[in-house]
């Protein structure tokens, strides 16, 4: 079963009371997506098809546009892929952007994610150490090579849904789609994932034994159709040595095909 510390509790800072806003709208508002928030930093719950920051030909405003928006000036600490949803950080002043970019650096935040992969892993847990570069020839895809970067992911597989698996993931390194490229080492690629996966989407007609379209569609909508992947949970220490335990809870589209997984195993 998934265990009780996957989802948020009161202790902790989430987003999980305010109401789910669509690209569009929380970018007019950010406190609908603001985790926490000091003179010093920003943590955001990032929606999936949001981009963290611009892309080369600027084709649509990024989080970090709008924080620069609202603040004047705002630097990045890290990133999450555009498809990817959950916990960003955002430094409000150069000081504590270098403080954060060190953490990073030497491994000492604490990094967890949460996905839907395809098939059930052998082992219930593991790390998967293999070492990874930019694919040669297909640009923006990453690859796994001995003479690429060292990269470390290790798993936990929360919950067996039939086809599908829960897992957690804890990113000891952060190379540009690590888990992506790690679970499809292991047979076990990201569900929905164009560049490491099939690519399809998961439609309730596969999961449920009597489905019926409703009168009123035309085509069946899909339950999912991004990665499956979410930046679920962030441990660290500010400047001034505060501790800190960021959670951002599933976001609607994750938990609602969890469900139907559970219903229909």
């Amino acid at each position: 079963m998934i265990k009780e510390n996957v989802f948020p509790d009161k202790k902790k800072a989430t987003a999980s009371s305010k109401p789910t806003a669509g690209a569009g709208a929380l970018l007019k508002d950010l406190s609908t997506i603001t985790l926490f928030e000091d003179d010093h930093f920003i943590a955001l719950n990032k929606p999936a098809g949001v981009l963290s920051i611009p892309d080369r030909m600027q084709t649509e405003p990024s989080l970090k546009d709008k924080l620069i928006e609202k603040y004047g000036s705002i630097f990045t600490i890290h990133r999450l892929d555009r498809e990817t949803s959950g916990i960003i950080l955002f430094a409000k002043d150069a000081e504590t952007h270098k403080y954060f970019s060190k953490q990073f650096e030497e491994k000492a935040m604490e990094k967890y994610y949460l996905g839907l992969v395809h098939g059930m892993a052998a082992e219930k847990t593991g790390k998967i150490g293999a070492a990874i570069m930019e694919h040669p020839v297909f640009k923006g895809q990453m690859v796994i090579n001995k003479n690429g970067k060292p990269s470390l992911t290790e798993y936990e597989v929360l919950e067996n849904l039939g086809k599908y698996s829960l897992v957690k993931f804890q990113l000891h390194t952060g190379r540009t789609h690590q888990i992506r490229v790690h679970s499809k080492n292991i047979g076990h690629p990201i569900v929905c994932d164009p560049l490491y996966g099939d690519g399809k989407p998961v439609l309730l007609s596969a999961i449920k034994k009597k489905f019926k379209l409703s009168k009123h569609d035309q085509e069946e909508r899909p339950m999912l159709n991004r990665v499956a992947l979410h930046s679920y949970e962030l441990k660290f220490k500010d400047a001034q040595d505060k501790e800190f335990d960021l959670v951002a809870e599933l976001p609607k589209d994750m938990r609602a095909l969890i469900q139907q997984l559970k219903k229909n195993k």
